[in-house]
């Protein structure tokens, strides 16, 4: 009864209070333990850090190269010339001569090389090129009936424009320059066809012009026969028709060409029926060894006996 009315408290709470008593081994093995599995757990956690893919070489070091910055677009234009590209591009066949002659005119050097370098003209693009010539002449002659005098004045400039084509054309096609006699032959037929289409005028000095031009191709036509002859003793000239051509030419002409028939018929008079005949194409001259070769009928002499 003593002890249950005692004032003094459980044994087992007074060892809280004991400064001298000390703590079990298991609790002192908690209290040392505890920490140490935290720390294990903190390097372990380090541990997986460091082999994380954000923990990696590569990934700092792109994190470390500063990315290029985007340039800004800006909304302001200005005007600038146009490259030399686009610059032809616009140019016409008659702006881009003009812009040549230009700089060949203040460089003689490039036109000397543009010279050497371009392509000789084919006789379908001289005759093209006079052909424009020509139409600008006729576009300049005036609308219904005009005085000669005025109408002379009004189409001076395109006519003198077209005769000084023809005077610088036609030695460009003329031996020995050009050494095809069938390319000479060629374009001065076409160039002959030209000259009959020039006006007639009735005050003779304004015929002069005219006259000159014929008297230039009839030479011309003389220089391409003499040339023409010496290759194939002349048949060229016969089996390309062109005694027949030139023929025809000296009528319409008005017989002003006849500088060039009186060559025709030197240079080929062998195959002629006699000096009467100049006049008449020897192709057809029935008295002709052409015409009797064409015709079958041609058998030459044969001699009998000693020779």
């Amino acid at each position: 009864m003593n002890v249950l009315l005692s004032p003094q408290p459980p044994s087992f709470f007074s060892h809280q209070h004991d400064p001298n008593r000390r703590s079990p081994t298991r609790s002192m093995s908690f209290h040392n333990t505890a920490p140490t599995a935290r720390k294990r757990k903190a390097d372990d956690d380090g541990d997986e850090m460091s082999v994380s893919p954000m923990s990696s070489p590569a990934v700092q070091l792109r994190q470390l190269v500063p990315r290029p910055s985007k340039k800004p677009r800006s909304n302001e234009i200005a005007g600038r010339p146009l490259s030399l590209l686009r610059l032809l591009e616009t140019l016409d066949a008659t702006q881009l001569r003009v812009v040549l002659q230009t700089i060949c005119e203040r460089q003689p050097e490039i036109g000397e090389e543009v010279v050497k370098s371009a392509p000789r003209p084919t006789v379908e693009c001289a005759l093209h090129v006079l052909g424009e010539y020509q139409a600008k002449l006729r576009s300049a002659f005036p609308y219904g009936d005009s005085s000669s005098d005025y109408t002379y004045y009004r189409v001076k400039q395109p006519l003198m424009a077209l005769l000084d084509a023809l005077s610088d054309f036609t030695p460009q096609f003329l031996p020995p320059t050009e050494t095809s006699a069938n390319v000479s032959l060629q374009y001065l037929d076409g160039a002959t066809k030209i000259i009959h289409s020039l006006p007639e005028w009735e005050s003779q000095s304004y015929r002069h012009h005219k006259e000159n031009a014929y008297d230039e191709i009839s030479a011309a036509w003389a220089l391409a026969i003499n040339e023409a002859s010496k290759k194939g003793a002349g048949f060229l000239l016969h089996s390309g028709g062109w005694d027949q051509t030139l023929a025809k030419h000296n009528q319409q002409s008005g017989g002003r060409l006849q500088a060039a028939i009186a060559t025709m018929s030197a240079q080929v008079g062998w195959v002629g029926g006699g000096p009467g005949t100049s006049g008449q194409p020897p192709a057809a001259n029935p008295n002709s060894i052409l015409h009797q070769l064409i015709n079958g009928n041609y058998s030459s002499p044969v001699r009998v006996g000693p020779w």
